[in-house]
């Protein structure tokens, strides 16, 4: 079993000076993408709001009368830091991970790694995929609701309009975003514990029940207080535990079909042993 790993026992002080350069290499790239993304974050922001520009038109609004507004002098500058974090931890991600990778990989086993890095390259996938989906469809979905709310001056009744805050608009996206890529990586979280044994698929269609109430309760925490966006976390999520449980089944068939062939080597062996 020690041969399958190729890199020898180290001390601790390598494995420290090993982690530092790791350590550098990582906030490296984050501070390089962060300066980057401050430059443009203006770009950025405007970006961002393209999703509130949409569910302006699904409100049957005048598009160009739509505005965000900013209450303190500094909370503008301070979203547009937010913006620029965010922007720099998504750029600089693949980096990171990598470096990750790199200073784990020296103890893991040939067969470990190789089942290792198809997850590293799913998990940024399925947390753009959860990303996009609330940029394109719930968070316009999420501000069409709001603005519906808006009342028109009538007879007895003032102008109630909605004024977004850059701050709150930013934090409510961002809110989502990394709710969203969080449930994302359901199906990679129970696909690595089923690998290694910790779960299996039998075990997950009988907490399916737990599951669903589960996804309702985390979906009221992470979202904004609306029936929309908890319902629109919930039900995404929900269907991530079924694919989840999908694929434990073809890990332990995966499984079940290796212990088969490696039981049919070992007879192989003992054949020609004996003979």
């Amino acid at each position: 079993m020690s041969g399958d790993i190729e890199d020898k026992p180290q001390p601790l002080i390598e494995h420290l000076m090993e982690l530092r350069t790791r350590l550098i290499w990582a906030i490296g790239a984050f501070f390089v993408a962060f300066i980057v993304c401050f430059i443009f974050a203006k770009h950025l922001f405007n970006a961002l709001v393209y999703p509130y520009k949409w569910a302006v038109n699904w409100a049957g609004l005048d598009v160009t009368k739509a505005q965000l507004i900013y209450t303190a002098p500094q909370e503008f500058f301070f979203t547009q830091v937010k913006v620029a974090m965010f922007g720099g931890l998504v750029i600089a991600f693949p980096i990171i991970a990598a470096q990750i990778y790199k200073f784990v990989a020296p103890g893991l086993y040939k067969n470990e790694r190789a089942a290792f890095l198809p997850f590293l390259i799913a998990s940024p996938v399925l947390f753009l995929l959860g990303g996009a989906l609330v940029y394109f469809f719930f968070t316009p979905m999420v501000m069409w609701f709001f603005l519906t709310m808006q009342q028109a001056p009538g007879e007895g009744d003032v102008a109630i309009s909605l004024l977004p805050k850059v701050s709150e608009y930013l934090s409510l996206i961002m809110t989502l975003v990394f709710s969203f890529g969080l449930v994302f990586q359901l199906p990679v979280v129970t696909t690595l514990l089923a690998r290694v044994g910790l779960l299996t698929s039998q075990w997950l269609a009988e907490k399916r029940k737990f599951a669903i109430v589960l996804a309702f309760v985390v979906a009221a925490v992470l979202t904004p207080p609306d029936p929309m966006s908890q319902i629109g976390l919930a039900l995404p999520t929900i269907l991530l535990y079924e694919i989840a449980i999908y694929a434990a089944r073809l890990v332990e068939r995966q499984r079940s079909r290796q212990a088969v062939e490696e039981a049919d080597g070992s007879a192989d062996v003992v054949k020609t042993d004996s003979v």
